[in-house]
């Protein structure tokens, strides 16, 4: 059994920054879960554009109000507490928050190291294969 508390990892190297987001990481590739889980902070007002070509992402809003937009077909939907979405199609996508901190419960498959770095396409580098 893993427990882990957010509060005791947001001061913690499982916590990553860029630009105006941070990232808890709760459970990362190393916890062999097959998925890895994160809390992420949009900061009010911020705007991210990302393309997970190599992971698939689904997302739960906790608390403020934003909106996604799906950059293929133009699709803007709002985001609030309760609302979910799933990237299934590694879609390219805009993420806006509001007037609040945007604060969103993430799963990635394959789950992430907790070391990467967003590429300039918005995307993470593909997961190495084990030999």
């Amino acid at each position: 059994m893993i427990v882990r508390d957010f509060h005791d990892l947001k001061n913690s190297p499982r916590a990553v920054s860029d630009a105006r987001w941070t990232s808890v990481r709760m459970l990362l590739a190393d916890d062999k879960m097959g998925f890895s889980f994160h809390i992420t902070t949009l900061e009010a007002g911020s705007e991210h554009t990302f393309h997970y070509k190599n992971h698939f992402e689904s997302v739960y809003c906790i608390s403020g109000e934003g909106s996604i937009t799906d950059l293929a077909t133009g699709e803007t939907h709002e985001i609030r507490p309760g609302v979910m979405y799933a990237l299934d199609k590694h879609d390219k996508h805009t993420v806006r928050a509001g007037k609040e901190d945007l604060v969103l419960a993430c799963c990635f498959n394959p789950p992430v190291t907790g070391t990467e770095v967003h590429q300039a396409d918005g995307s993470y580098a593909a997961p190495e294969t084990a030999a």
